[in-house]
């Protein structure tokens, strides 16, 4: 059984990954294994692809190097972060399967919503068919240590688009990014989240 935690107030990036570190531990031992949702405040964070020159503003907010896969993310206020907290010894140790999950979460949950979620080759996320070409609504970086997953993903419902403009998201220029409120879609945190749980149960892993 998969335990819901929910921040009700802004996390420092340095105190979720203390906590997500300290909850992995706690699973290799037997612990339950757990989804957290939560916002940061404005920050970027770098996976281990990421190309210092994709870092366009190094001053503009705090930056975190991270031990997650991907490159350049962006995170802040009205972007619902998911960390995802999983034995995959109790399930199947495949990291691609479990990536797949992931955006088939993501596709499922935006389909509540009336969007239409893209997968595409070589490029991790999911993105939206807009009239300026395809943007990204949802991030995707995971690391896994003995097979227990932690970071996650990130989805757009509102947040600040400008702040994206520090770095070159996912090291992808010619991308856009999008969110819910820029396609029209005026959601509640609290909506999303109720749909992240109840499609939860659709995927099976």
């Amino acid at each position: 059984m998969v335990t819901w935690i929910k921040a009700d107030q802004f996390v420092p990036y340095p105190e979720a990954l203390t906590a997500m570190e300290r909850q992995v531990k706690a699973i290799h031992q037997g612990g339950e294994e757990c989804i957290w949702l939560l916002e940061h405040p404005p920050l970027y964070t770098s996976g281990t692809s990421a190309r210092p020159e994709d870092l366009v503003q190094p001053n503009r907010f705090p930056v975190y190097a991270t031990g997650r896969g991907g490159q350049f993310t962006y995170h802040g206020p009205g972007q619902r972060i998911a960390y995802v907290m999983l034995d995959l010894n109790r399930r199947l140790p495949d990291i691609r399967r479990y990536v797949a999950m992931l955006e088939r979460w993501i596709i499922l949950t935006l389909a509540e919503f009336g969007i239409e979620g893209l997968q595409r080759q070589g490029r991790v996320g999911i993105w939206v068919a807009t009239p300026n070409g395809e943007e990204k609504i949802a991030a995707i970086g995971v690391r896994v240590s003995k097979w227990i997953t932690y970071h996650g993903l990130a989805i757009n419902v509102n947040p600040n688009l400008d702040h994206f403009s520090g770095i070159v998201p996912c090291g992808l220029p010619q991308f856009g990014v999008t969110s819910f409120h820029k396609l029209g879609k005026i959601i509640s945190m609290d909506d999303l989240d109720q749909a992240l749980e109840r499609v939860w149960p659709q995927l099976k892993l």
